[in-house]
């Protein structure tokens, strides 16, 4: 087996600001895994400085991975060996993962999605679209052009968040929306008087990580307890070992494949959380189609998706799953097997 790996730029349409900062570009680290036979994975990372996590981490440790403990045929033994390269380090495992799974899925003859025994119901699943934290002015724009998308994510956690609202529903007035904190909301009675504003409009349809994910175990479940919005973790949940608190603090999650290692842990992930009682979700960085594809490989096992991370882009570098006024998609996808991904021409 052989493994390269390179750095991709990806410029945003819109600068991206959450509660935790801004962005005009996103780096991502692209992987292609190549066997002796010439059959090849495309794997990508897109880390989270979050997580303490860096283009330059996942480099470094793809720079140490000895690619002949790697197999197509055995992606489980393969990820074991990863976690002896080094501990942690899930962008960088996320990123291998899902080449191997893409080459494993080739040499079934199987999409992704049917090699983990899903399938993929088209006209089904529908992501929501993203609108980053702005100025009013910004946020009429970005609503107005999202206008063929029949589901919202909406940034909040700053001291503007109700101007921010107002300023999206002025364009799109009955639009469901889905609201995402990012951790911005620091104490428990600060987050339900947000919560409690934002459930005075009927089509809000949960409320994402609301206070940090470190917060007193005690506070969460308080929080829940209270909250006529249903709380789904994101910086909260990060591998199916996290189930248990989640299913005490909140009543979902937000799995994505550069928190639980790659699709294999997505999988896992997901999985677990269904077998509690927790609402689902798959989410998202600023990606490329080839980790976009890969989640959307997971969505039978969601209520909610949010894999919007290469339509927020203007240069992505990769053909695959589309979303076509929001509605996921692998019909016109040019490959039949793997992420059904391949370089856009």
């Amino acid at each position: 087996m052989k493994l390269n790996h390179w750095l991709k730029d990806l410029h945003l349409t819109h600068t991206w600001t959450i509660a935790r900062g801004s962005s005009n570009v996103c780096k991502v680290n692209l992987v292609q895994l190549t066997d002796a036979n010439g059959v090849t994975g495309l794997g990508e990372s897109s880390p989270i400085t979050r997580y303490h996590e860096s283009v330059e981490t996942v480099a470094a440790f793809l720079d140490k991975v000895d690619a002949s403990k790697l197999s197509f045929a055995d992606v489980p033994g393969s990820m074991k060996y990863l976690d002896t390269v080094a501990p942690d380090n899930m962008a960088a495992k996320c990123a291998v993962n899902i080449a191997l799974v893409d080459g494993a899925a080739r040499l079934a003859k199987k999409p992704v999605y049917d090699f983990f025994g899903l399938g993929f119901r088209e006209q089904h699943h529908v992501t929501s679209f993203s609108i980053g934290i702005a100025a009013p002015d910004e946020i009429r724009k970005k609503v107005a052009e999202a206008e063929r998308f029949p589901i919202l994510k909406l940034k909040v956690g700053v001291p503007g968040d109700k101007e921010i609202m107002a300023a999206l529903r002025e364009v799109a007035p009955t639009k469901t929306v889905r609201v995402d904190a990012n951790e911005g909301w620091k104490t428990k009675e600060e987050a339900l008087e947000r919560i409690e504003w934002l459930a005075r409009d009927p089509h809000i349809q949960y409320i994402e990580q609301p206070m940090p994910a470190g917060s007193d175990p005690k506070d969460l479940v308080w929080l829940k307890a209270r909250s006529p919005l249903p709380i789904l973790a994101d910086e909260g949940y990060h591998t199916a070992k996290d189930v248990a608190h989640c299913a005490e603090c909140y009543h979902g999650v937000n799995v994505k494949l550069v928190k639980t290692g790659g699709v294999s842990g997505g999988f896992e992930a997901l999985s677990a959380a269904r077998k509690a009682g927790l609402k689902t979700m798959i989410g998202c960085m600023i990606e490329t189609s080839v980790l976009i594809s890969a989640a959307a490989s997971l969505a039978e096992l969601c209520d909610f998706l949010d894999v919007d991370g290469n339509i927020l882009i203007t240069d992505d570098p990769y053909v695959g799953v589309t979303a076509e006024k929001g509605i996921l998609s692998f019909a016109s996808a040019p490959e039949k097997t793997g992420l059904r991904v391949c370089e856009r021409k």
